[in-house]
């Protein structure tokens, strides 16, 4: 679909959308009026930056069921958060919802090749998280064979990967990692896998990390996006040419905008993302301020598909942290480390306060053969790590060097940064 009749009904779902949230949802009928807006005002989509954001903490003050828009008896199955940093977001489907929800994880599965030949095994959890169901759904609908192993037990899904010939894996990137790991460990030669494709998500997968993944594991590793409070899985996903993840935009808007003043930024800078549910029955949602970093770009993709892509997520604005008046995203310090030889894609960040004085460490592993060498090379490499790091944050680090396996891998998503500085 051409970008004029793209955005033409994504104008025309939005004005259905808007008005019957007014009438369904107290919340934003309540929002619309402090501002003015009136859902006949919606002309075309750019009309979208008269709509007031919405954040998690919407969520959380509306919780359990404030936001959805339709009676319980439609509603057929409920999803949430962890809600680790607080309430949980609860978000509603209904059968419609699950037969949208297949169909979009479904249309980013076979953009990458997915098909009726494939057994997927899905190592991400099928409790209240969105993810092992959402792809499931998907992957099923691709024609797909599903292993639904869910999260953890590592040799259990080694042994699956092996004995059910298991061609595409759905875990995040670092558990992809562990598994490539443990697999090593095992004795498994990995090229007697079946293995040939990744689909990973529920966290950020730099450059650096994928070629880990690929060099440990058989496979080529693709990037999928999405979030509980917009759908889940299925919200975008890269092609087979992997220059983007492409956005389901005759279901979703996507803005990319400074964070600071809301302005509209031009494709290819880095912003925010927000984004706008158009189709969703039960749990849609307006303008939703993701606080993931990444840029957007409405060029044609050498695939032939119009849909904006979205870049990789170089972090997010809640994840950065400050020292000493500087300003890092985890993902910079990621990119210095995984540049070196020998060097692990395990890593964390400690951040303290001695004598009223912030301290950043960073904690890496690296291979075990380091260890066995002289001390020399361990300090020469500590010493050009820091030197690295500082150069490219414009902060120094204490850079401490560990053995393999010394780094819990969480089976979910994984916590990098450790502030431990008082508030």
């Amino acid at each position: 679909m051409d970008r004029e009749r793209l955005e033409a009904l994504q104008a025309q779902r939005l004005r259905a959308l808007t008005g019957r949230l007014r009438a369904q949802v107290p919340f934003y009928r309540e929002r619309f009026a402090a501002v003015g807006f009136e859902p006949g005002d919606v002309g075309e989509l750019d009309d979208v930056r008269d709509i007031p954001f919405t954040e998690k903490t919407d969520f959380r003050r509306e919780y359990p069921r404030g936001m959805f828009a339709v009676p319980g008896d439609q509603v057929v199955e409920l999803h949430s958060t962890s809600g680790t940093t607080g309430k949980p977001v609860v978000c509603g489907f209904t059968a419609t919802d699950l037969e949208t929800w297949a169909e979009l994880v479904c249309r980013l599965a076979v953009a990458v090749g997915v098909g009726s030949d494939d057994v997927a095994q899905v190592t991400l959890g099928y409790g209240m998280f969105t993810g092992g169901f959402g792809l499931h759904y998907g992957l099923q609908r691709a024609g797909a064979q599903v292993v639904p192993v869910s999260a953890g037990n590592t040799e259990r899904q080694i042994r699956f990967l092996r004995d059910l010939g298991t061609t595409v894996l759905v875990a995040t990137p670092t558990y992809a990692l562990h598994l490539g790991d443990v697999l090593q460990d095992s004795g498994v030669p990995a090229k007697d896998l079946r293995l040939r494709l990744g689909l990973f998500g529920a966290e950020a997968c730099s450059d650096g990390m994928r070629r880990h993944i690929e060099a440990m594991l058989p496979l080529v590793a693709t990037d999928n996006y999405g979030l509980t409070e917009v759908l889940g899985p299925g919200v975008a996903g890269e092609c087979e040419h992997r220059t983007g993840m492409h956005v389901n935009e005759d279901h979703f808007i996507v803005e990319c905008l400074d964070p600071d003043t809301g302005a509209p930024l031009p494709d290819g800078a880095l912003g925010e993302l927000v984004f706008t549910s158009l189709t969703r029955e039960c749990s849609p949602v307006l303008r939703y301020r993701t606080h993931d970093i990444s840029s957007l770009t409405r060029a044609r993709c050498v695939c032939g598909r119009t849909s904006a892509r979205i870049g990789k997520v170089v972090g997010r604005t809640d994840e950065m942290f400050i020292i000493n008046g500087v300003n890092v995203f985890p993902s910079a310090v990621e990119k210095v480390l995984f540049a070196f030889a020998g060097v692990r894609p395990f890593y964390r960040i400690l951040l303290e306060r001695r004598d009223g004085l912030d301290t950043f460490e960073v904690q890496v592993e690296v291979e075990d053969g380091l260890f066995s060498g002289p001390r020399e090379a361990l300090l020469e490499l500590e010493g050009r790590a820091t030197a690295e790091l500082k150069d490219a944050l414009m902060a120094r680090p204490t850079v401490t060097l560990l053995r393999p396996g010394t780094i819990e891998t969480a089976v979910g998503k994984t916590k990098r940064v450790f502030d431990r500085r008082p508030d």
